[in-house]
């Protein structure tokens, strides 16, 4: 085995999936691990020789076959395979085979973080040239708030996720399907007619009626938080344990780096959702902060909308299934008819919500009167578990082309 020294901001999964190996694996070799909530940078671990999947061919058998039959484009299977030409495809040679997707952007390297959004941004952009990437603003330790446009039209939507910290399973489902959406446009923004488009219709048509607004990690300091937990050096670490309770496992956090849960953040009726809570000061969940938009992350949400006037803005939350519509009675006609293609779409329940306030589609309805949708994804407790990413991410990716569509 070799040794590997545990570096800032690694996990287990992140870890396990670097060197290809199960988590179960990594644990076996270091129970140690199991028995802590966090990694420590500078702890030592100790790796297995990776176990890549092998295949031996079978009689009859081709490269081309074999690379559909696991699902890898034929240029990787050779590149996994160094040296390997068309003709040694021969039956009783053992082959590698390499991972699904390799030429897919938008992956699980383990916990989904904000390094790995700021990679993944970066690398959408130099590949679809026609993505636009920005910031909105700053965090509370002084992280870009990223976000996404992609189109040009004069109907605008927005949409949103990782608003509380341990969902941020909703930002690569939500950014999964950027790159689906990308990936039937070329470079040119011109339509590839052989490209599969998997939610039907034309993206080139999308491209050219709707832009597309995507924040998708509103709360990067809480995510962070949430997946690597807290060191002493941290300048807010005495504090964070006090609201989490004296808790070392942060995996509950709902709120940003100051114990102020952001989906309680909005100007509409934000003193009723106050006294709803019953929460006083800071803590990991439901605390709605000292005055609305009092943290720089919803305050640069807001700004946002208010800047772009949105026709439609959807914010993807996690869990339940469930699709919440209405505001106070305050929502326009359409928004119930809406409700119900997004449910039909995705096999969620469209819900008529009441006794809640001060969120951001709450406040979204109120300020504008235009349809705005709170997306509660995926079904268990937060933060979901990754073995639910692809089809959280279908259902997001149906969701999405749905409201799109028009």
């Amino acid at each position: 085995m070799r040794e590997y020294i545990v570096q800032k901001g690694d996990t287990l999964h992140r870890v396990a999936s670097a060197f290809k190996l199960s988590v179960d694996t990594l644990i076996v070799d270091n129970p140690w691990a199991a028995t802590q909530p966090y990694l420590i940078s500078g702890q030592v671990l100790y790796i297995r020789p990776s176990t890549d999947r092998k295949y031996v061919i079978q009689p009859g058998e081709y490269a081309r076959q074999i690379a559909k039959q696991f699902g890898v484009e034929l240029d990787e299977l050779r590149l996994a395979n160094p040296g390997l030409a068309e003709h040694d495809f021969t039956e009783g040679k053992t082959i590698v085979i390499p991972e699904d997707h390799q030429d897919q952007i938008v992956r699980l390297r383990g916990e989904y973080g904000y390094e790995d959004l700021k990679e993944d941004l970066a690398a959408l952009a130099l590949r679809y040239p026609f993505i636009e990437v920005g910031s909105i603003g700053t965090s509370v330790m002084g992280k870009d708030i990223p976000y996404v446009r992609i189109g040009q039209g004069t109907r605008k939507i927005h949409a949103n996720a990782s608003v509380h910290a341990n969902e941020w399973l909703t930002t690569p489902c939500l950014l999964r399907f950027i790159e689906q959406y990308a990936q039937g446009i070329d470079g040119t923004g011109e339509h590839i007619e052989t490209s599969q488009w998997v939610y039907g219709g034309s993206p080139q048509d999308l491209l050219e009626h709707t832009s597309l607004w995507v924040v998708p990690m509103v709360n990067p300091d809480g995510v962070e938080l949430v997946q690597q937990g807290v060191l002493p050096t941290h300048p807010l670490y005495h504090d964070l344990k006090k609201w989490n309770e004296g808790r070392a496992d942060y995996r509950g956090w709902k709120a940003n780096i100051r114990g102020v849960d952001l989906n309680d953040q909005f100007p509409a009726y934000w003193e009723e959702e106050v006294r709803r809570r019953g929460k006083i000061g800071p803590s990991r969940r439901d605390y709605a902060g000292p005055a609305p938009l009092s943290e720089p992350e919803s305050k640069a949400l807001a700004d946002l909308t208010e800047r772009e006037l949105f026709d439609m803005v959807l914010s993807i939350h996690s869990q339940g299934q469930e699709i919440y519509w209405n505001y106070r009675d305050l929502e326009p006609k359409e928004s119930r008819d809406w409700a119900l293609r997004l449910a039909a779409a995705t096999g969620y329940r469209a819900v008529k919500l009441g006794g809640s306030d001060a969120g951001y589609k709450d406040w979204f309805i109120q300020r504008f009167g235009k349809p705005g949708f709170t997306v509660e994804v995926g079904l268990g407790v937060n933060p979901l578990p990754m073995r639910d990413y692809d089809d959280i991410a279908a259902e997001v990716g149906m969701l999405m082309a749905t409201v799109l569509s028009g």
